[in-house]
C-alpha cells in the first residue's frame, strides 16, 4: 500500500518492530509504564511474538506487577517453548512472589533447554541453594517462636566507649530521639539496650490496638498521612534522608503535628532499621502523634526475601529480626479520620458488602494469609475501570471506580486514602477523586525517578493538601543490599 508521497506504509510486522524498539529505549531510561504501553501496541499489531511478551513481563517485574508478568511470560512461553526468557522472566516473578516450587521448575528447563550455559547452570545452583535456606529458616522458626518479653534491655552493659544516644532511665525523650536521628545521619548504630528498649515498649503500645483504629482530628488541627518509606533514608553530609526530609518539609512529629505512616516502612532500601526505629521512637515519645498502618512488606516471607531480615541481623542480632516479626502482627491494618476518609496500605475487597465492622474483627496477629479480607486490605490495587478484574501483583483484587463508590456509601465514608504503588509524581487522585494514592519513597530503589509525596489534611473540611518532594543523595550503599543475593541477579 503507497501513502500519500508515493512511498509504501511499514508492514504491520515492521511496525511492531519499530514499537519494540522504542519499548527498549523506554525501559533503559526506566520508564517502565512507557515501556508496558509500547509492548502492548507493539503486541496488538503482532501477538505471536514471543520476545514482545517476554520483554513487557520483564517490564511488569519492575514495577511489582508479577501476576500480570506471570501471565506475559507464559504466553511467550506458549508462543515459543524453546524460548528461553519466557522462563526465565516467569521464574524471575515467581520468586519475587515467593512460589519457590514454580520459580525452580522455570529455572530447571532454561537449563534443559540450553544445557550448557554456564550462567544458567550457576544461577539455577544459587537459586537452589537461596530456597533451600529460606525454607530452613521458615522452619527454624516456625519451631522456634521468640516473644518480645525474653530479651530484657536493662540486662544489656552499654560499654563506656559507646558514644551514641542514650535513654536515661525508662523514658525515652526528644533529646534522645533527635541524637539518634543525628547519629543514624552520621551512619552510626543504635546501641542494641536502647533498640530493644524501644521495641519493648512500642509493642505494649500496639497490641492493645483495634484492628481497624478511629483517629479523630478536632476541628482547627490536622494530621499528614505518608506512604511507603521502604527503608529509604539517603543520608549525604548535611543532608536529610528521605524520611527525615519530610520531617524538615512538615515539621516532627508530635501530638500537636500527628503523623500516619500508611506501611512498607521497610525492605528495599537498605536502611530500613534507621527508619523502623525512627518511627517507633516518635511513637513511644507521642503515642497520639504517631499512627502506623501494617502494608505488605511488614511480614516475615517478605522480609526474608527483600531484605529487612538481614540487615537486622546484621546490624544486631536473630532475635531482634524474629522480634520484628512478632510486632508487625501486632500493627493495625486500617484506619478512619473522623469517620469519614478510610486510610489503607493496598486497597478494598474481592466482594461487596464489606463493612469497618468486618475489618474490625479481622485477627490481625498473623503473618498475613493468601487470601481473604486481611490478604486484599494489604494487596490490592485499584484500576481505572469498572468492577474487579485479577490483580497484576497476583495477590489481592484490582478494584473500579464503582466499587470504590459503593464501599464509601455502605460505610458512610468519603474518600479511600491508600499507598502500595509507585507514582510518578508521589500521588495520584483516582476514581473521581474519590481514591487517592501516595507514595512517599522518591526515586524508589534509586531507579524509578519518581517524587515522593505526603498529604496533610485540616479539620473540619479534610480537603487533602498535597506536598511533592524529590530524593536526596546518598551513601554508595545500594537498595537491596541486605536482600537475598538471588535478586541481585534477578534485577
Amino acid at each position: 500500500m503507497a501513502n500519500a508521497n508515493g512511498g509504501s506504509l511499514p508492514t504491520g510486522s515492521e511496525k511492531a518492530e519499530k514499537l519494540k524498539e522504542s519499548a527498549n529505549v523506554a525501559f533503559q531510561a526506566r520508564k517502565y509504564a512507557t515501556a508496558i504501553s509500547l509492548y502492548t501496541q507493539a503486541i496488538e499489531l503482532c501477538n505471536s511474538n514471543a520476545v514482545y511478551w517476554a520483554n513487557r513481563a520483564f517490564a511488569h517485574t519492575k514495577l511489582e506487577e508479577y501476576g500480570s508478568a506471570i501471565a506475559d511470560a507464559t504466553r511467550s512461553i506458549e508462543i515459543d517453548p524453546e524460548y528461553v526468557k519466557g522462563y526465565y522472566r516467569r521464574g524471575a516473578a515467581y520468586l519475587a512472589m515467593g512460589k519457590f516450587n514454580e520459580a525452580l521448575k522455570d529455572f530447571r528447563q532454561v537449563c534443559k533447554i540450553v544445557p550448557k550455559d554456564p550462567d544458567a547452570t550457576k544461577k539455577l545452583k544459587e537459586c537452589e541453594r537461596a530456597v533451600q535456606k529460606i525454607r530452613f529458616e521458615e522452619a527454624i522458626a516456625s519451631e522456634h517462636v521468640k516473644s518480645c518479653t525474653v530479651v530484657d534491655f536493662r540486662t544489656i552493659d552499654v560499654e563506656e566507649a559507646y558514644s551514641g544516644a542514650r535513654i536515661e532511665g525508662d523514658k525515652i525523650t526528644l533529646e534522645f530521639v533527635k541524637t539518634m536521628m543525628e547519629d543514624f545521619k552520621n551512619q552510626k548504630k543504635l546501641h542494641k539496650r536502647y533498640a530493644f528498649q524501644i521495641l519493648h515498649e512500642v509493642k505494649e503500645l500496639l497490641a492493645p490496638l483495634p484492628t481497624l483504629v478511629n483517629v479523630n482530628v478536632p476541628n482547627d488541627t490536622h494530621i499528614t498521612i505518608c506512604g511507603d518509606i521502604h527503608g529509604q533514608i539517603h543520608i549525604h553530609f548535611l543532608e536529610y534522608f528521605d524520611l527525615m526530609n519530610i520531617f524538615d518539609l512538615n515539621g516532627l512529629p508530635s501530638d500537636e503535628n500527628p503523623y500516619l505512616f500508611n506501611g512498607d516502612f521497610v525492605d528495599r532500601g537498605s536502611f530500613s532499621a534507621e527508619v523502623i526505629f525512627t518511627l517507633f521512637a516518635f511513637k513511644c515519645l507521642y503515642n497520639s502523634g504517631m499512627h502506623l498502618s501494617r502494608g505488605n512488606h511488614e511480614s516475615k516471607s517478605m522480609n526474608k526475601m527483600y531484605g529487612f531480615h538481614g540487615e537486622v541481623k546484621s546490624k544486631y542480632n536473630e532475635s531482634m529480626a524474629e522480634i520484628f516479626s512478632e510486632l508487625f502482627c501486632c500493627l493495625p491494618l486500617a484506619h478512619v479520620l473522623n469517620k469519614r476518609i478510610f486510610v489503607v496500605h493496598g486497597g478494598l475487597f474481592s466482594r461487596d458488602g464489606v463493612k469497618l465492622s468486618d475489618i474490625r474483627s479481622i485477627d490481625r496477629f498473623r503473618e498475613p494469609p493468601d487470601e481473604g479480607l486481611m490478604c486484599e486490605l494489604l494487596w490490592s490495587d485499584p484500576h481505572p475501570g469498572l468492577g474487579r478484574i485479577p490483580s497484576k501483583r497476583g495477590a489481592g483484587v484490582a478494584f473500579g471506580s464503582d466499587v470504590t463508590q459503593k464501599f464509601l456509601e455502605e460505610n458512610n465514608l468519603e474518600l479511600v486514602v491508600r499507598s502500595h504503588e509507585v507514582k510518578e509524581e508521589g500521588y495520584e487522585e483516582e476514581h473521581g477523586g474519590k481514591l487517592i494514592t501516595v507514595f512517599s519513597a522518591p526515586n524508589y530503589c534509586d531507579q524509578m525517578n519518581n517524587k515522593g509525596a505526603f498529604i496533610k489534611f485540616v479539620a473540619p473540611k479534610l480537603k487533602p493538601q498535597f506536598t511533592k518532594f524529590v530524593s536526596v543523595p546518598h551513601p554508595n550503599v545500594r537498595p537491596m543490599a541486605y536482600a537475598n543475593n538471588i535478586f541481585s541477579w534477578l534485577s
